[in-house]
């Protein structure tokens, strides 16, 4: 299970902070990032991270956003900052493990982000 927290309202040129814990069984091998979504439109990348700290970011987050891992690596964080109105969306946190050659995705509840001009 995933839980996230953290969004909220924010002018532009503000920051937050997300965060996302993961509970039950976890592989030793995964990846956790973010998502978002705004309606009528398919949710987007934003960011992942690897266990062992390799990150990953959408072109329109790069230099603005950094996830991070908590130490026991159970945690995922996303800090945003330079927000811009077009970052408003729901975020999700998603977590994929593998065991061997299978794959194992879960989705967190959402946690809404509203940057206003």
């Amino acid at each position: 299970q995933l839980q996230a927290f953290g969004g909220g309202l924010v002018q532009a040129g503000g920051s937050l902070r997300l965060s996302c814990a993961a509970s039950g069984s976890i592989s030793r091998t995964n990846v956790m990032g973010w998502y978002r979504q705004v309606p009528g439109k398919q949710r987007e990348f934003v960011a992942t991270v690897t266990v062992s700290g390799t990150t990953n970011y959408a072109d329109s987050v790069k230099g603005r956003f950094t996830i991070s891992r908590g130490d026991a690596k159970n945690t995922v964080y996303l800090q945003m900052t330079s927000l811009k109105p077009e970052d408003t969306a729901v975020y999700y946190c998603h977590r994929v493990d593998w065991y061997g050659s299978s794959s194992y995705n879960y989705w967190g509840q959402g946690t809404q982000v509203t940057v206003s001009s």
